[in-house]
């Protein structure tokens, strides 16, 4: 039996925030990939190695875990006002699908180091030196992400003393501004689904738990650490090594995406494992990262542990802390009083790898609560650039 050749694609390895991921410009793409569709979905699987059954990625670009099978695409804006697309597939580790129906976070701070790199931003706007304000258009969402990159000698600049929790090495940092991050403006949308800022959540065969459910920077659920068992306190190997915990909180996730209206029936869950995420909260504890640093409780001012792709994120999710922040800024939610309650317009949080602080600005609007933007320092550098080898066959 004769087998095609590889095809090489031009693609640049990115780290973005405590994520990493594959990135091609649009125009890069085989042809029949430039369209969604079965062909495009059927690479960036590929391109990660994905579905493999021992959830190792060894044939692929992933790194098996839900902050490292990522593929990102980005071209010139088709939107007024905006320098590039940026769209995020977030690819299953072990089932033959690409998950586009949210955005990453952390990728969205090397989206906007990478529309300069790929020469995607006019020269005209970036300086010589200081400040280059990418205007990116997160297609997935259809929401605004102002990403402020720094820049030295007309390159950006990637090296730097800025620290992230969960990321080993200091980089440059970045300014993100998530613009508008709830659904609220949307017709028929609402930060709040439900319309409460906290519900009682039926989650059958299990129980009834206390919830927030928002969507802003990500449909979440946030639940109350207490009420499911937990500490707030605990790691990746406390939950990720327990498969009835998982199924646990996967049946709480359904419930939510229920109740959200996101799905229509359970088993849609199984094709939509991006959005909503689930987290539960607490308040401040003394606890140590998972490098072994200690945190203490006067530190932060709560405590969140996040769930992606079905496993324990091992720092935390950019979108979801534009969420954990939007909902601390809105008194009563689950996360604002794990936080002490009242008015608030940032918070410093407790998560597996260390701390993050974000802001956001809410308001309450006729009767509604809205947010305006919700802002977060990370920081973004290139690990490989060049082409990426693809069997021409597997598309």
């Amino acid at each position: 039996m004769a087998h095609l050749p590889q095809v090489k694609i031009p693609a640049t390895y990115i780290r973005g925030g405590t994520s990493k991921g594959v990135f091609f410009r649009l125009q890069d793409l085989p042809e029949r990939c430039q369209v969604p569709g079965e062909a495009r979905d059927a690479l960036f699987m590929r391109v990660i190695g994905s579905p493999d059954p021992y959830s190792a990625h060894i044939d692929g670009m992933g790194g098996a875990t839900s902050s490292t099978s990522k593929c990102v695409i980005l071209s010139k804006s088709s939107q007024p006002e905006h320098d590039v697309d940026y769209l995020y597939g977030q690819v299953s580790i072990d089932k033959a699908f690409v998950d586009w129906s949210g955005n990453c976070g952390n990728l969205s701070t090397a989206a906007g180091a990478f529309a300069i790199h790929a020469g995607l931003v006019d020269p005209a706007r970036i300086p010589e030196n200081g400040t280059c304000v990418v205007r990116i258009w997160q297609a997935n969402i259809q929401k605004t992400i102002i990403a402020h990159v720094p820049v030295t000698d007309g390159q950006v600049q990637e090296t730097g003393d800025f620290e992230l929790d969960g990321v080993t090495f200091p980089a440059a940092e970045i300014v993100l501004e998530f613009l508008d991050p709830s659904d609220d403006g949307e017709e028929g949308g609402s930060m709040f689904p439900t319309g409460n800022l906290v519900d009682d959540l039926e989650v059958p065969g299990i129980g009834s738990f206390k919830a927030t459910m928002i969507t802003a920077g990500i449909p979440t659920v946030f639940v109350n650490a207490e009420d499911i068992g937990y500490r707030g306190t605990e790691l990746r190997e406390d939950i990720n090594g327990d498969p009835a915990q998982l199924a646990r909180f996967e049946q709480i996730r359904i419930a939510g995406a229920l109740r959200m209206g996101l799905i229509k029936t359970a088993e849609e869950a199984a094709t939509r494992q991006h959005t909503p995420k689930i987290a539960f909260v607490s308040p401040p504890k003394d606890y140590r990262t998972s490098s072994g640093k200690a945190v203490k409780a006067g530190e932060v001012d709560l405590l969140v542990r996040a769930l992606s792709m079905g496993k324990l994120h091992h720092a935390m999710m950019g979108t979801c802390a534009v969420a954990i922040g939007t909902a601390a800024a809105i008194p009563g939610t689950l996360v604002n009083l794990a936080a002490g309650g009242g008015e608030r317009e940032a918070v410093r949080f407790g998560h597996p790898s260390g701390t993050l602080r974000v802001g956001a600005q809410a308001k309450m609007v006729d009767g509604q609560w809205t947010v305006t933007k919700a802002v977060m320092s990370r920081s973004a550098r290139i690990l490989m650039e060049g082409w990426v080898r693809v069997p021409a066959e597997s598309f």
